[in-house]
């Protein structure tokens, strides 16, 4: 094999196959987990079998907390096999904030079993096992999962292909199937705390056996630990699924399973959230179209969705035929596009659609608004020439700044590479995958690469915000598509007269509007800015005497487009304050006699409380000016 020519810190050295990255000990930090290498994460421990920009994974990078909590599920697992030998291992993936393992038990497990798994995980870290990946055949893989009994292995391995090289992970007496990568050692995994457990299917299916999911989190440090666990704390306060009814913004029931009820000030919500949207984008010349929400299969097979949605779609059998809700706007969109004759003059052009969605999601997986079967996003889809693409996805990278700024959200930017059930040619793969990276590249944006999670039709970006919490939500998402235009064979004349091929670019901002809204109550808890809350102002009389004065301002404010409600009740007015701030009203116009006579109105805030009284008129223009989108 030719020598390997490694790029790190801006130096370039040549290096020997199999080479490790733990080999470069001098440049490598103390506090490393795994390396990156030109769009692959690997063990510090792994051979190199290529040359590229070589960097190094801490816990302050998300893909170097994916490592170390994947680590931390395969260390819970091995507590759990030493207290319960007779256990059978599922799977145990990393989370946004932990990590959970899926194993079947003979018994129910007890608050009491999480201590003693925690206190077991104690020890193995103290014990510091070297942990090593080792390669096996298939029929090495069944052989050895056979000897320990492992059936949820063994089912996973006979569905990998002949001819593959299986992975798995040693630390200790504990061996696991698993792509990896891993921290290289135990003992890296300092402060360990387990949550709670709960069952769930095998594979998410009915069918298959009841397993036991532990969840826990994990971090390098007690302190960290701790400042986590407090956080969680905040976050149950803040858990939409209490604050979403305590407001009166939706409910779930029974009868539509992972569909949301919304309730009148929950509905303004989203349409304040859509009308937010669509002036954005009506300013960057999208067009918004509706498409059917029901398509015979066909489409799907042709689009290439049928093999990679079925399982996720909602069919229905008619007149001898099968028909399929959308899942997606993708395919409607491209056929709005085939219509009718495209010009290069005519491109780019930008499709916007709010229309329904629906995806059959297990029922053990429905959260809320988090994870739902019905939703809707704010989805474009922009038809482009190939010397368009930097210019359209900088324009999107603009846009979504402008939204996640509006709302507070910091962001960061994953560049999702090609994976390995993608469609198409390897040529069009390198070239959307080159495209893209060069746009990210020319706007010097800061971005991790996380390989194989590309969609099957092309590379993508995705953009996940940061709430007030510092969780991180995946929201927007770009991907650059040479696929369904060959699909669908779209075309547009050029200007030398031939045919050409437009380049197709998917692209949400918010992702699911629901989902947004779930996020977005947790975000503020529940206290909304001015110009997004569904009750801005409360007009509140001392007395029945100043009711058609309130009447009168809440007229004037409506007037100005801003939601008001007055309450008239026959309540103590502490009562009514108290209220209005038990449901977050932003303004409270508190009027009496005084206020009557001096034309004036007594403020309050959310945030200030009392600000004292203000004349009428001018509070009138400074309260539209206050309540105005941001929609710069």
């Amino acid at each position: 094999m030719e020598d390997l020519t490694i790029e790190l810190h801006g130096d370039y050295v040549v290096k020997s196959p199999g080479v490790r990255p733990i080999d470069f000990q001098e440049e490598m930090p103390q506090d490393a987990l795994a390396a990156w290498i030109d769009g692959d994460v690997v063990d510090l421990k792994r051979p190199l079998t290529h040359g590229g920009q070589l960097q190094w994974l801490t816990f302050a990078d998300s893909s170097g907390q994916k490592v170390f909590r994947h680590s931390s599920a395969h260390l819970m697992a091995q507590a759990v096999k030493r207290l319960w030998p007779e256990a059978k291992l599922g799977t145990g993936p990393a989370l946004e904030d932990g990590f959970y393992y899926d194993i079947w038990l003979p018994k129910p497990l007890t608050e009491t079993d999480l201590s003693a798994i925690e206190e077991m995980m104690r020890q193995i870290v103290q014990e510091n096992l070297a942990i090593e990946r080792l390669e096996l055949t298939r029929d090495e893989a069944l052989a050895l999962f056979a000897d320990r009994h492992e059936d949820f292995k063994l089912e996973i391995v006979r569905r990998i292909p002949e001819g593959m090289t299986i992975s798995a992970y040693q630390q200790g007496e504990f061996v696991d199937l698993c792509s990896g990568p891993h921290v290289p050692r135990t003992g890296v995994i300092q402060a360990i705390k387990l949550t709670n457990v709960s069952g769930a299917y095998w594979r998410g299916d009915e069918k298959n056996p009841m397993m036991t999911r532990i969840y826990g989190t994990s971090f390098p440090s007690e302190e960290e630990l701790t400042q986590h666990l407090q956080r969680l704390e905040e976050v149950k306060l803040r858990d939409h699924r209490r604050l979403g009814p305590q407001l009166d913004l939706f409910s779930f029931r029974e009868e539509a399973p992972g569909f949301a009820f919304w309730h009148p000030k929950g509905y303004q919500l989203y349409r304040t959230l859509e009308e937010f949207s669509r002036r954005l984008q009506t300013e960057r010349g999208y067009e918004e179209v509706s498409t059917p929400w029901i398509y015979r299969v066909g489409l799907w097979q042709r689009s290439g969705h049928w093999d990679h949605y079925r399982d996720n779609m909602f069919l229905m059998e008619r007149e001898e035929e099968v028909l399929g809700a959308k899942p997606m706007n993708c395919p409607g969109h491209a056929l709005l596009f085939k219509n009718q004759v495209r010009s290069y003059r005519d491109l780019p052009i930008r499709y916007a659609e709010y229309g329904p969605l629906s995806r059959f999601e297990r029922s053990g997986t429905l959260h809320g608004l988090m994870r739902v079967r019905g939703f809707h996003q704010d989805d474009a889809h922009l038809f482009v020439r190939e010397d368009q693409i930097t210019q359209e996805i900088l324009g999107v990278l603009d846009l979504v700044d402008v939204v996640f700024r509006a709302f507070g959200l910091p962001y960061e930017v994953v560049f999702s590479t090609r994976p390995d059930d993608y469609m198409g040619s390897l040529e069009l793969w390198n070239k959307a995958e080159h495209d893209l990276e060069a746009v990210l590249r020319e706007r010097a944006i800061k971005y991790q690469i996380n390989p194989g999670d590309g969609a099957f039709y092309g590379p993508k970006l995705d953009i996940s915000a940061i709430d007030s919490l510092g969780r991180h939500w995946q929201l927007a998402t770009i991907q650059l598509d040479f696929q369904l235009p060959e699909k669908f064979d779209l075309t547009y004349a050029d200007q030398d007269g031939t045919n050409k091929r437009p380049v197709m670019i998917h692209r949400a901002i918010m992702g699911s509007v629901e989902r947004f809204l779930g996020i977005l109550v947790e975000h503020y808890a529940g206290a909304f800015p001015l110009w997004l809350a569904p009750v801005q102002v409360m007009v509140i009389p001392i007395t029945d005497q100043q009711s058609a004065y309130a009447q009168d301002i809440a007229t004037k404010l409506r007037r100005r487009g801003l939601r008001v409600e007055v309450d008239t009740r026959n309540q103590k007015m502490g009562y009514k304050i108290r209220e209005a701030q038990v449901n977050k009203v932003p303004r409270m116009l508190i009027v009496g006699g005084r206020d009557l006579e001096n034309h004036t109105v007594s403020v309050r805030t959310r945030e200030e409380g009392d600000i004292g009284a203000k004349a009428w008129p001018e509070y009138l223009e400074e309260l539209v000016e206050q309540a105005q989108m941001p929609l710069d």
